[in-house]
Parts: C-alpha cells; structure tokens; sequence
C-alpha cells in the first residue's frame, strides 16, 4: 500500500489522525516485541526481577489497546472512512487484539522464570526454549516491519515462517516428553516448559494473522485459511489492485 495516499485528504487533521492511529500500533508492537525479548531472557536465565517487568509491562500494552479501539471507533464514526482508509480501521482493529494476545503470551514464558533449573538436563531444555523464541522473536519483528512499510511481499514470505516455528514446536516438544518419561520428578518443572513452548507456537499463529492483515490491507484480498501458495501469488500480484477502490 503506497503510504502517500494517505496524504491526499482533503482535511489535515484526517492525515493526523490516521498517521497518529498508525504511530500508536507501532508504538504497542515495540512494547510488545520487548516484552517478549526479555520474557525469553527471564526464561532462560531464571531471572525473575526481568519476569516481573514482563508482567508489568502488560498494563502499558492493555492501555494502549483500548486507546487504539478507542481512536479507530471515533475516526469511523467521525470521518466515515472509504476504500483504503477504512481497510486500515479494519486492520488496525484486527491487528491490535493480536498484538494484546502476544503480550499475554510472553507474560507466560516469564512465569518459567519463576521456577528454578538446576542442572545439565534442565538447563538443555531452557536452550531449546531459547532456539525456538529467538526464531519467533525475529518473526514478530520482521512482521511489524512489514506493517510498518505496507509490504505485502515480505509478509507473504513471513506468513510461511508459521509451518517452520510449528516443526521447531513439535521437536521441543519431543524433547520435553523425553525428558519426562526419563525422570518422572522433572514433570512440574518441564510442564512450565511445555507452556512457554505452547506460548511461543501461539505467537507465530498471531504473526500470521497479522501479516494477512498487511496483505488485504494493501491489496484488498482476504487471504485467511486460503493455501500457502495461493497467499504468496495473491500477495505478489498487481500492486495495484486494493489501492483503486
């Protein structure tokens, strides 16, 4: 989507409005994406002073989710919007409550930090955990960059990250189960794992769904549950068709 054509309201202040509504989802998505960094490192290092900043960040990122709904519902009812600027309210909308919903995700991978690992086994299944949320780590940013510039190509090519982080998710788990049909008593602490993994599998889905959002926001196109080939044709065709009406 060429960003310029949101330059060409007749009134300023809309120009404002949505460049304004744009800067907030970014502003959240930098939270969140900091969120989830350091909830890995909480994680991985049992630092549970790091989890709890986590945990307290979630508060900045809630408020911010309602400031969003909040600004997009008054810019509809307001402007009326059409066309591309409506698709943006559409998206936005979408998009934010999946951005909360990573949040609340990395606030569970910090709760692993609040367990304590000791020895080789245990610290080999925080270094799988930690293989595996750098991966989502760098979807999630490569997904809100894609956001950021309106590439739909880019996030055609980040939609199919989501199968690989899903085989990443299913050999972590393999590990896991090993773990615990070896030693029963591990079963508590490698549970906590278990759902941080869960977690971190959940956040590729919410990337994917945010970059099919970029993806109809620039050509028009719903290409949810649509095949993966089919997504990357349809991301990559007419630049400009979306953008007309």
């Amino acid at each position: 989507m060429d960003m310029t054509n949101l330059d060409k309201h007749i009134s300023s202040q809309f120009n404002e409005e949505l460049e304004r509504l744009r800067t907030m989802f970014l502003t959240m998505g930098g939270i969140v994406e900091e969120q989830l960094s350091n909830a890995i490192k909480a994680a991985v290092d049992s630092d549970s002073k790091l989890a709890h900043e986590v945990m307290a960040a979630g508060v900045k990122v809630n408020t911010l989710e309602k400031r969003i709904d909040a600004e997009c519902n008054r810019i509809i009812v307001r402007r009326q919007p059409t066309a591309g600027d409506l698709r943006l309210m559409h998206v936005i909308l979408k998009a934010v409550s999946d951005l909360e919903r990573v949040g609340d995700e990395a606030e569970r991978i910090a709760a692993v930090a609040m367990d304590t690992f000791s020895g080789t086994q245990q610290t080999n299944l925080l270094s799988s955990l930690e293989s595996m949320g750098r991966h989502v780590l760098t979807v999630l940013h490569d997904t809100l960059d894609a956001f950021s510039r309106m590439d739909s190509e880019t996030a055609a090519t980040i939609h199919l990250e989501d199968k690989k982080i899903d085989r990443e998710y299913e050999s972590v788990m393999r590990l896991l189960m090993t773990y615990m049909m070896e030693d029963p008593r591990s079963i508590p602490k490698v549970l906590n794992v278990v759902w941080a993994a869960r977690s971190l599998e959940r956040i590729g889905d919410r990337c994917q769904n945010i970059t099919e959002f970029v993806i109809f926001l620039v050509k028009g196109i719903d290409v949810r549950h649509t095949d993966f080939k089919q997504v990357h044709e349809e991301a990559r065709g007419n630049k400009q068709k979306g953008l007309e009406g």
